[in-house]
């Protein structure tokens, strides 16, 4: 006989998706099913609540509690980046190995490390928009017209300016 139900207690599952897209439910059927949920709600409301990142892998936190789940975006720092670069949402199936060469702001840098601060393990805020600088030259895109890595230069020996927070 399992265990008594508990409905006070709150369970976190992690999950990746694509983002506006309903996933299979047999990939989240093992993960939510255990917790007395629908696996098919469960990808229904995943792909309304990830409808903003269209196209793009987020990472999604389920909050289940009373066998009741809340859906919301975790977003990665290459995600915030790519949204950044507002490129047209591409066809997964279709298109493969896409290049992103575009520009973003030093603006947009600091709002992602923004939303990267409190999951980022750097002591000051400059650490945090270095690793964002980290994975947009891993990504490949240009801040502001120069390489990613001459911006975290620019950070080290002090003549690019960082925002206390």
């Amino acid at each position: 006989m399992p265990p008594k139900f508990d409905p006070n207690e709150v369970k976190f599952v992690y999950l990746r998706a694509v983002g506006g897209e309903v996933g299979a439910t047999s990939s989240l059927a093992p993960k939510v099913g255990p917790l007395g949920l629908s696996p098919k709600k469960i990808g229904d409301d995943i792909a309304k609540n990830t409808a903003d990142w269209k196209g793009l892998k987020v990472t999604v936190q389920l909050r289940i509690q009373n066998r009741q789940a809340q859906v919301s975006v975790v977003p990665s720092a290459a995600a915030l980046i790519i949204k950044a670069l507002k490129e047209p949402p591409r066809d997964r199936k279709k298109v493969k190995n896409i290049k992103h060469n575009g520009n973003i702001t030093l603006d947009d840098i600091i709002n992602a490390a923004r939303v990267m601060r409190p999951r980022s393990m750097s002591r000051e805020f400059s650490g945090v928009m270095k690793e964002v600088l980290g994975t947009a030259q891993s990504v490949g895109c240009t801040v502001d017209g120069m390489a990613p890595h001459d911006v975290i230069d620019g950070i080290n020996d002090g003549s690019i300016e960082c925002p206390s927070e």
